[in-house]
């Protein structure tokens, strides 16, 4: 039987159609008014991609909006799901993971058995997530998918101190008037991020096998910086984004 995953997060709605285990299909859209109606049409396209059209499929639904789609059969909370994702995709091997989202950054410890042990969230700033890189891309006019090339092999980074989205946008524009190169900022932008994020790992104890996920993972200059900080090697799944929903089709499963 398959069985639609559906995260419905603050900045995209991501969906994965999963059947014994194996994600068959995924697609994220823009988190927009009317996400009932997105996931819905995410559904109708990945049916239709499967050659199964109109088939009546389980749908498990999390995130921020979990409780926005009325025909939803399963409504789960998003740290379980994230968990038991993350230890499927890491092939049991997960042991801490970092959860970069669009308007937080989760800190959980697991188990061997791939439950939650410990977890810590940031405070609700969007400056080191991953809505704060889709305002600095705009500002920036470059796609974020691009960030990663860019500031691969650069040098000095603009420093950027600000802990406030607000004042970190103000600071951006002040350093493109400054002449400031567009690679520099980025890498700016990288470190400072990777710098809230160690902070709010302090203290954790953290396993060897550190994952990473969410969106923001997809970013190699994110993940280069957080290694960095970190003082060491993260892993990152091939499907970063899609972890908690493939772990609600899972637990639905």
């Amino acid at each position: 039987m398959i069985i639609a995953g559906i995260d419905l997060g603050s900045t995209a709605i991501k969906l994965v159609l999963v059947e014994d285990g194996q994600i068959l299909w995924h697609k994220a859209a823009p988190t927009a008014p009317g996400q009932e109606k997105i996931a819905a049409k995410l559904l109708d396209e990945g049916l239709l991609a499967l050659g199964c059209p109109g088939e009546s499929v389980a749908k498990a639904v999390t995130g921020y909006g979990k409780h926005l789609v009325a025909s939803a059969d399963f409504v789960i909370d998003e740290l379980t799901v994230n968990c038991l994702g993350i230890f499927r995709q890491s092939g049991g091997q997960a042991r801490a993971l970092i959860n970069i989202g669009g308007q937080d950054v989760k800190v959980i410890r697991l188990s061997e058995r791939g439950q939650m042990t410990d977890f810590k969230m940031n405070d609700k700033c969007a400056a080191g997530c991953g809505r704060f890189f889709e305002v600095a891309g705009r500002i920036l006019d470059t796609e974020v998918e691009r960030f990663g090339d860019l500031t691969a092999g650069v040098g000095e980074a603009a420093r950027i101190n600000s802990t406030c989205a607000v004042f970190a946008e103000s600071e951006i524009v002040s350093l493109m008037a400054q002449g400031v190169a567009k690679e520099k900022i980025i890498q700016g932008l990288h470190e400072s991020v990777a710098r809230r994020i160690a902070g709010l790992c302090a203290g954790r104890d953290l396993q060897d096998d550190v994952y990473l996920d969410g969106g923001a993972a997809q970013n190699p200059g994110l993940v280069r910086a957080l290694e960095d900080e970190l003082c060491r090697d993260l892993h990152v799944v091939a499907l970063p984004q899609f972890t908690v929903a493939y772990g609600a089709a899972l637990s639905a499963a």
